[in-house]
């Protein structure tokens, strides 16, 4: 049965569901598909369930570091993995039950639950019903990527969607992959109580961060017992026993890591493999991203891709943001686009790593004139007073516009801290701006003044 709507949003992650509430308010009529769980990567198997165990983990941290803080704890610590998965799940279903209440009570919104499939490039069919509307919006998300290496199909592992309904500790945690998710899951279980070993191909963790802050990050993990094995130009799975095994290097048997469990985390991938895509007349690159301009829209007329799906932020914040361009620009008359956002992320170990704007290597690159000041956190009170000085301040800024080119906090709030420096890049302030700023004592942003009174030559 074939059923007309003005729009049809696919896919109930970061933008979608905010998206169809704009255009319910609008006047729109809007067919509104999910075909599984509805808050997305974000809430489902993303921030709000990772975050949650973070959180048990550095409570066990802390009530290990009791005896710092002239605190008595008798006996030893322990987590109880199944008790800290059940609060995590009822986190996650609170706001999966909200979401989805709020989109089937919304007026002029109609929700169909099941695998949505292009039939033509405004036609899309869900089961028996075929959904047609000349405006569409995909935003499907993305999946963990299952890498093509040896021994794959050979031995068990872990994504970070399965390594969500663990209840049983591992006794030792192999984490393929040293970025951002799997740096989180790594800290996280050692301070669970697991032995844990993470495995970079690289020369060194979080490679698209600048160097001292891969150093830095390294340094913090290796403090708690994480051991970093770097340089694994070969990696390969195999079993050893009633073990597994991750073998580093393809010219030497014995370069390998033996473990219990095994966790792959070395990137994502859209979910655009049963989109029907074809039928559409989508573009997609190599990755299966689909391709879309400065203001998402795909190349068919009447089709935009927002979110991880299309491959031009992949974070829950760009995600969210994708929804307010296409929504400023389609019904309040505006032209913004997804250039005018600043680069801006972060690394949720703890202490966090945040970070915005050019990275000093992409400021050398560049060849512009540039100051940076920099500040270790030892010198910032709060973080001291916390006993959590890891880390450090730096910042970068044009040396003849005194434009702020970018910032990078590692250390106790920075991920909070980061935003003053962001609100006045977006600002188009000068860094005098902040220097000449008065913040709250004691906090971490107070020292932020300080590190742009001390620029120096970038060299």
């Amino acid at each position: 049965m074939k059923k007309s709507f003005d729009a049809i949003v696919i896919g109930a992650g970061q933008a979608g569901p905010s998206l169809a509430g704009k255009l319910t308010q609008a006047g729109w009529s809007v067919a509104f598909v999910e075909r599984k769980l509805f808050g997305g990567t974000c809430v489902n198997v993303g921030c709000t369930p990772t975050k949650a165990l973070v959180a048990s983990a550095h409570a066990a941290h802390l009530a290990r570091r009791g005896s710092d803080f002239g605190v008595s704890i008798q006996g030893p610590i322990t987590v109880d993995l199944k008790h800290a998965k059940t609060r995590k799940d009822a986190i996650v279903m609170k706001s999966r039950n909200g979401i989805e209440s709020w989109l089937r009570g919304m007026e002029r919104c109609t929700v169909f639950t099941g695998t949505a499939s292009f039939d033509s490039a405004h036609e899309v069919r869900i089961g028996e019903d075929l959904l047609q509307a000349e405006h569409i919006f995909l935003n499907v998300g993305a999946r963990p990527s299952i890498p093509k290496m040896p021994g794959i199909d050979t031995v068990p592992y872990l994504n970070s969607t399965s390594i969500l309904d663990l209840e049983d500790l591992p006794k030792h945690l192999i984490v393929v992959g040293g970025s951002y998710v799997g740096l989180e899951f790594a800290q996280m279980y050692r301070r669970f109580g697991s032995e844990v070993t993470v495995v970079e191909r690289n020369n060194r963790l979080v490679s698209h961060e600048d160097e001292d802050s891969s150093k830095t990050v390294r340094e913090i993990l290796e403090a708690e017992g994480v051991h970093i094995r770097l340089n694994a130009t070969c990696i390969h799975l195999e079993r050893e026993g009633n073990d597994v095994a991750v073998g580093l290097d393809c010219e030497e048997e014995e370069n390998r890591v033996v473990g219990s469990h095994i966790l792959l985390a070395i990137g994502r991938q859209p979910n655009t493999q049963d989109l029907g895509i074809a039928a559409a007349g989508l573009e997609i690159d190599e990755s299966g991203f689909i391709k879309v301009d400065d203001q998402l829209r795909t190349s068919v007329p009447g089709v935009w891709a927002l979110g991880d799906c299309n491959g031009r932020g992949v974070f829950t914040h760009t995600s969210y943001n994708d929804f307010e361009i296409v929504a400023a620009n389609l019904l309040d008359g505006e032209s913004r686009r997804v250039t005018d956002r600043i680069p801006v992320h972060a690394l949720f170990i703890d202490p966090p790593l945040a970070h915005v704007g050019m990275t000093e290597a992409q400021v050398r690159k560049s060849g512009r004139a540039a100051l940076i000041g920099t500040r270790p956190m030892t010198k910032v009170g709060r973080a001291v007073e916390k006993g959590e000085s890891q880390g450090f301040m730096k910042v970068l800024v044009d040396a003849e516009s005194k434009q702020i080119l970018g910032a990078t906090i590692l250390g106790t709030g920075g991920d909070e801290a980061i935003h003053c420096i962001l609100t006045a890049m977006y600002a188009k302030q000068p860094a005098s701006l902040l220097q000449r700023s008065v913040h709250i004592h004691p906090t971490v942003a107070e020292l932020i003044p300080t590190v742009f009174g001390e620029l120096k030559l970038l060299v």
